[in-house]
């Protein structure tokens, strides 16, 4: 599926418009923001791929507001604890998130309690990114094919496993929605960090995962991790060798993981314009274009309503998941 986007035109137009817009505010109101360092709540490890955007966006925007922009990392429990502070968090603009699948559409539907509420407690700002999912298997792994691990999994319904960095986490939706276009029984096996779950894949614990090239690249780089095909429409322009997952005889299913850049709801709105305006020129410059790329990302600017949209259209493709069993709520 495709993510509501806008074009590079577009997006200097967008910036220009923002600017003109939020003009007057400024000249009133210079220095009042930002006013001290701003913070960017990040809920994954330091220096795997979407850390790598957040501190590539944190810099561009540090240099045009001339205020340090923190990158604050809190991984675990899929976006749960980055996002426990909500209700403390002064709507100010002074503390951003960048929000994933998982915390702002899995989570929702799987926890009957959470600490926050994303259409409640946060106030899109633009689409960030879009990942582009694999299958991957241990390079000493029996499957040899996306075919031979589907004729497995159907001689075994239940056995053939795969790992994921923990429930609910998009790696585990991602296997989930492919498992059942391709009518599968799998062994969810969950993990708490990648380390471990790359330990486990090369060891052969676990049959395969979904990730990113980036995520793997390591690992392809030495040969202990193999690709299977890509869930995309097309090959990757980077690994043209690699199969789309229905060349490879699989379903057609593309598998496009993104994230957003959040603010807290009730910001006000010369604020939210003015953050606005700042991303959009984070974003359009060419050092965020080429570390994201370089990150296996691609870039996808859009408006804070193409944000709701993406939301809303994922929730109704995880909410069956969740329906059939396939992920298991609180």
């Amino acid at each position: 599926m495709s993510v509501p986007g806008i074009s590079r035109r577009s997006l200097l137009a967008a910036v220009a418009a923002a600017g003109s817009g939020a003009a007057g505010w400024s000249r009133a109101q210079t220095g009042h923001f930002p006013n001290r360092s701003v913070r960017l709540v990040v809920p994954y490890s330091v220096g795997i791929g979407p850390d790598v955007v957040a501190r590539s966006v944190a810099e561009q925007l540090a240099q045009q507001w001339q205020q340090t922009v923190l990158v604050d990392n809190k991984p675990g429990a899929s976006g749960i604890v980055a996002f426990g502070d909500l209700r403390r968090t002064a709507a100010d603009g002074h503390t951003l998130y960048l929000a994933d699948t998982g915390s702002l559409v899995v989570n929702p539907l799987l926890h009957p309690q959470l600490p926050y509420d994303p259409l409640r407690d946060l106030e899109p700002l633009t689409m960030l990114f879009r990942a582009t999912f694999l299958l991957w298997v241990g390079a000493g792994n029996r499957l040899r094919s996306v075919v031979e691990l589907q004729d497995a999994a159907r001689r075994a319904p239940g056995k053939i496993s795969y790992a994921s960095l923990g429930h609910g986490h998009p790696s585990q939706v991602a296997v989930e929605t492919y498992a059942q276009a391709a009518g599968l029984q799998l062994l969810h096996v969950p993990f708490k960090d990648s380390g471990a779950l790359m330990s486990a894949l090369v060891a052969g614990d676990v049959d395969f995962t979904t990730f990113s090239v980036n995520t793997m690249a390591g690992l392809l780089a030495s040969g202990r991790m193999r690709p299977l095909a890509v869930a995309a429409r097309e090959r990757l322009a980077s690994h043209p060798n690699i199969p789309t997952l229905l060349e490879a005889g699989g379903p057609p299913v593309e598998l496009h993981p993104w994230a957003a850049l959040m603010a807290v709801a009730g910001t006000p709105d010369p604020v939210l314009q003015s953050l606005q305006r700042g991303v959009a020129l984070a974003l359009a410059s060419d050092s965020v274009r080429q570390r994201t790329a370089a990150a296996g990302f691609e870039l996808m600017p859009s408006s804070p309503q193409a944000v709701r949209e993406r939301m809303a259209a994922d929730s109704a493709v995880v909410a069956p998941l969740i329906q059939a069993g396939r992920i298991s709520r609180f």
